[in-house]
């Protein structure tokens, strides 16, 4: 297998782990970190196309930058909404988030 291949089979598997703790796991801390290791595979997925592709260049690594600051900017609000929803619910479990405004 060649170098690309192990790349992209890595962040397929990453992908996977992170889509399973999305739709299984009940925790609102735990869905939000699935989708983090989702965004990793995908930024993990952009460097490989960009390194190993058919005209190797920056601009796969430049996005993935771009990307990574986006999904901390994700984080940082995701992690300020669930602080305010635990405050007005007092749990985290993504269950008892089925309402809004009350």
């Amino acid at each position: 297998m060649s170098m690309l291949g192990s790349y992209l089979t890595l962040a397929a598997v990453l992908f996977c782990v992170g889509l399973f703790g999305v739709l299984t796991k009940r925790n609102a801390i735990i869905v939000l970190l699935s989708i983090e290791l989702m965004l990793n595979a995908v930024n993990l997925n952009l460097v490989a196309f960009s390194k190993y592709g058919a005209q190797p260049s920056l601009a796969g690594q430049i996005f993935s930058l771009f990307s990574m600051t986006v999904a901390a900017a994700e984080a940082a609000v995701g992690i300020a909404v669930l602080i305010a929803l635990y405050r007005r619910k007092a749990t985290v479990n993504v269950d008892e988030y089925d309402e809004l405004g009350r």
